[in-house]
């Protein structure tokens, strides 16, 4: 196993924990707006977001597998885990932020 595959599950590892936490959120979200009343709209936008929130995580899945294979597979790894924590983490600020309640 050479440095470069240990970055790449690293980095794999990673990304999957963070495309999770979006999903986490989203799911926790959805439950509190389809136990409340006049939760709908909540629940409309939280429908709107898993298509973002599954392909993120199985691009995340998919890195990981990517690190099985040699140098170069690592390689892309690395850059798809990458680029689906960003956009996961994007999108959980963001729904983060239109749903936090000053408390």
């Amino acid at each position: 196993m050479d440095i470069v595959n240990i970055i790449a599950v690293v980095i794999a590892i990673a990304s999957l924990l963070a495309t999770l936490a979006h999903v986490g959120y989203l799911a926790m979200l959805n439950s509190a707006a389809t136990k409340r009343a006049g939760g709908a709209p909540i629940a409309t936008y939280v429908r709107s977001r898993w298509p973002v929130a599954g392909a993120t995580t199985a691009g995340a899945l998919v890195a990981w597998l990517f690190t099985a294979g040699g140098t170069v597979m690592d390689i892309l790894a690395i850059v798809l885990a990458a680029g689906s924590a960003a956009v996961a983490t994007k999108a959980l600020q963001a729904t983060q932020a239109r749903y936090r309640s000053g408390g």
